[in-house]
């Protein structure tokens, strides 16, 4: 069982659909894979299973060391970084880019929390303070053929990640797709995300979807 610490954000169905998503590249033994965001390392874990030379870089230190603890439990060589987001590999180039990052609307503007569990899924009033950057940042770390496996809610536009995909060069579109009870988050700020009417007034359910991105040779 691994270990998830207090304030580490828990694998729940974003990191099981992302994983699905993992499971279907068909990834050659020695590919260089990247996992942002990683938290207690599980989608890390999976891509090292398959024989990938793995690197996961998250900002919290709890999410760190949870990460190193597990994978070593595990018997998995990954190596994990401390880091916001792509900074700590700026000059190296991978295979696939793996992200799971905050996309949660928030009604306090276009900030994310300084601290704390929320910093895992808060991602400004649109939710996409983490999921722009991304967009903009995981092209030019990828390799000809590199493939970039996002997950997001449809809350926060996944057509607009794949239009900036796009933009950048890249072939994307969503791929999978889930719809999930409503969360204790989203629970919390129902009201708020119906008068921003990014849900409906009868939608009890978030929709969580994956876009892939394919840098073309």
């Amino acid at each position: 069982m691994a270990l998830v610490p207090p304030g580490v954000y828990a694998p729940q169905e974003d990191t099981e659909l992302l994983a699905g998503a993992l499971s279907d590249e068909p990834l050659p033994p020695g590919a260089e894979v990247l996992d942002v965001g990683t938290g207690s390392g599980a989608l890390a874990l999976e891509a090292a299973r398959r024989g990938s030379r793995v690197t996961a870089v998250d900002l919290s230190w709890s999410a760190v060391w949870a990460a190193r603890l597990n994978a070593r439990v595990a018997g998995l060589p990954v190596r994990i970084l401390h880091g916001n987001l792509f900074e700590p590999v700026r000059d190296e180039m991978f295979d696939l880019i793996l992200a799971n990052p905050p996309y949660v609307p928030a009604p306090d503007g276009h900030r994310r929390p300084p601290r704390g569990a929320a910093r895992a899924w808060d991602a400004g009033g649109d939710g996409r303070l983490v999921v722009d950057r991304i967009c903009r940042q995981a092209p030019g770390l990828l390799r000809p053929g590199g493939v970039l496996l996002l997950v997001q809610s449809a809350l926060s536009g996944p057509d607009l990640t794949v239009q900036q995909l796009r933009a950048a060069g890249m072939k994307a579109a969503v791929t999978r797709r889930r719809r999930i009870a409503l969360g204790p988050v989203l629970r919390g700020r129902e009201h708020w995300l119906r008068e921003r009417g990014l849900l409906s007034a009868a939608d009890d359910k978030e929709e969580l979807v994956v876009v892939r991105a394919e840098l073309p040779v």
